[in-house]
């Protein structure tokens, strides 16, 4: 089934997926003192209150993690080092000795006045960038300026993945010689004591369930699946499900940046990422050097209007699609208006919800996979031919072509084996933000205003939000914002006609933030750095290089 907060970086999708949110709920006994250190709201119904930084010093029970050494080897990735990094489990409890071990990756500056810095292990990585631009930003200068930290998003993407078959070798050149190359994969997530939920024919079960309950029996079997979900993730991955928190992710990534020796972190966050970056920014505003948000996210959301804005985000992107569609003589929505297309669409997605499509397998091409074979195009304008293709497949009776993006989104293997993907994802999401639904009564309410939202996606993102409410862990976070005062500039990046993160989402934080800088990029698809515009990539490879923020209010195409 799709899950509600789709967040995944576009483009290399097949390289490396930064994920669904599929919403999951955490932490039992330090649910609280979590929200104490950062100065959260315990009143849900307040207005949301600023995310408060830590002390500036580390406590003394947590300096030997800061003060740890890594034993760097060569990585399976040739021209890569790979290291394991410790953190505490619990941060509230630093000296209870139960520890998380982090795989860490890096690949240094190439520049031939890079060397090593004069510290310790000290490196950097980058998120996915062009190349236009990077020469006139970078001059002749060869000097390292430091680490650069990468996360493609999620949660649940491998940070680590993405920097060894995208970032590390396709970031602007002038990028990968100033900056090490650096990126771990967060707790619960790929190589760092991934969570686990089902088995891989489970897993196939859950994704095939009707999110789109045409009565109470299905609607049991959609409950009972979100509840066999969490029993699963608490009976195989309990240690680590309480604890795989965004900001504990956050106090992660500074533990990191002390060990590699570096002053200030440098970042570069894309979808689910962004969210990531801006909590270090706030928690630690003093440490922030040259940090893009790239596709943002808006903390101060809960989870109902996170969930129904990025409803509204999916039906302009297949909007986009639709007027692009309607247009061309191979067109299987119809070659007259973008309106017909979507009805189109929803008349075969009922269609298939009666009759599962065949395919080359066992397997059948459900209404759930369908759309999140479709929902995953939606990302990327790249796909289109690709989606027109499958969808005439379909309306011929065959699934093969809609089953392969859907499996393609979910992280499913040729052998039927998943990735982590789909199970930190919740992890993370749930214990990020109270549930947006408590029950089925709460979801037949707000179909409606999701339906209006979106009539091609509404009703099946409204039913997909539902999951947290049977996490077997409670929330600890809250929809909070974030200020980061005195904090160095921080590039928020959003793009006008972004599925997943919607522009107003990339305008708040930017608004939010006190050195926000709001960079726009008016096109199609999520996320905007590496995807063609020279203007977006000129001025962000600037920044990485020299330090100078874009303009305000600077609009790209």
């Amino acid at each position: 089934m799709t899950s509600s907060r789709l967040l995944r970086t576009s483009g290399t999708a097949a390289v490396v997926a930064a994920a669904l949110l599929i919403s999951g709920c955490a932490a039992g006994s330090s649910a609280f003192q979590h929200s104490k250190d950062v100065g959260y709201a315990r009143d849900e119904a307040a207005p949301p209150q600023s995310l408060q930084p830590l002390p500036a010093s580390p406590p003394a029970a947590l300096k030997p993690y800061y003060g740890q050494r890594l034993t760097w080897h060569a990585c399976r990735a040739r021209g890569f080092e790979c290291a394991t990094m410790k953190v505490p489990l619990d941060y509230a409890r630093p000296d209870a000795g139960e520890d998380v071990k982090l795989a860490v990756a890096r690949k240094k500056a190439t520049g031939s006045g890079a060397g090593d810095a004069g510290t310790a292990g000290a490196t950097g990585g980058a998120r996915a960038a062009g190349t236009a631009g990077a020469t006139g930003a970078a001059g002749d200068s060869t000097k390292r300026i430091g680490s650069l930290l990468v996360n493609p998003g999620g949660p649940g993407g491998s940070a680590i993945g993405y920097l060894q078959q995208y970032a590390g070798i396709g970031y602007p050149a002038a990028v990968r010689a100033r900056y090490d190359m650096v990126a771990v994969d967060p707790r619960g997530v790929a190589a760092s004591e991934p969570v686990t939920c089902l088995s891989n024919r489970q897993m196939d079960e859950f994704t095939a369930t009707d999110q789109t309950p045409d009565d109470e029996a299905e609607v049991g079997r959609l409950v009972a699946a979100y509840k066999k979900f969490g029993r699963g993730c608490a009976s195989r991955s309990g240690r680590i499900l309480g604890h795989v928190s965004t900001i504990e992710a956050a106090r992660d990534m500074d533990v990191l940046r002390a060990v590699l020796g570096d002053g200030k972190l440098n970042y570069v966050g894309a979808s689910y990422g962004t969210l990531l970056g801006a909590t270090y920014a706030g928690l630690y505003p003093s440490r922030v050097g040259r940090v893009v948000l790239d596709g943002a996210m808006d903390p101060s959301l809960d989870a109902k209007r996170m969930n129904r804005e990025q409803t509204a985000g999916f039906e302009t992107a297949f909007t986009s699609f639709a007027k692009d569609c309607v247009g061309r003589k191979d067109c299987p929505l119809g070659t007259k208006n973008p309106a017909d297309a979507g009805r189109r669409l929803k008349a075969l997605f009922n269609r298939i919800d009666q009759h599962p499509l065949r395919t080359p397998g066992p397997r059948r091409l459900t209404e759930s996979l369908a759309t999140t074979g479709v929902i995953a195009v939606m990302y990327d304008q790249s796909g289109w031919p690709q989606l027109r293709t499958a969808l005439k497949s379909a309306r011929k009776g065959d699934g093969s072509a809609l089953l392969a993006l859907s499996d393609r989104y979910y992280e499913r293997n040729s052998k039927g084996g998943y990735q982590n993907l789909m199970y930190a994802n919740p992890a993370v999401n749930c214990l990020d933000l109270p549930a947006a639904f408590h029950g089925p009564a709460d979801v037949r309410e707000a179909v409606p205003a999701f339906e209006k939202a979106s009539p091609v996606f509404g009703r099946g993102l409204a039913w997909s939000a539902l999951n947290c409410a049977y996490w077997p862990r409670p929330a600890t976070g809250r929809p909070h914002r974030i200020e980061a005062k005195g904090a160095a500039p921080i590039v928020v990046v959003g793009t006008t006609r972004d599925p997943a993160t919607p522009y107003r989402w990339a305008r708040g934080l930017a608004a939010q933030l006190t050195s926000g800088r709001l960079l726009t990029y008016n096109g199609d698809g999520h996320t905007a750095y590496g995807r063609g515009s020279a203007c977006i990539d000129t001025a962000i490879n600037t920044y990485l290089l020299k330090a100078t923020p874009p303009t305000p209010h600077k609009t790209c195409t």
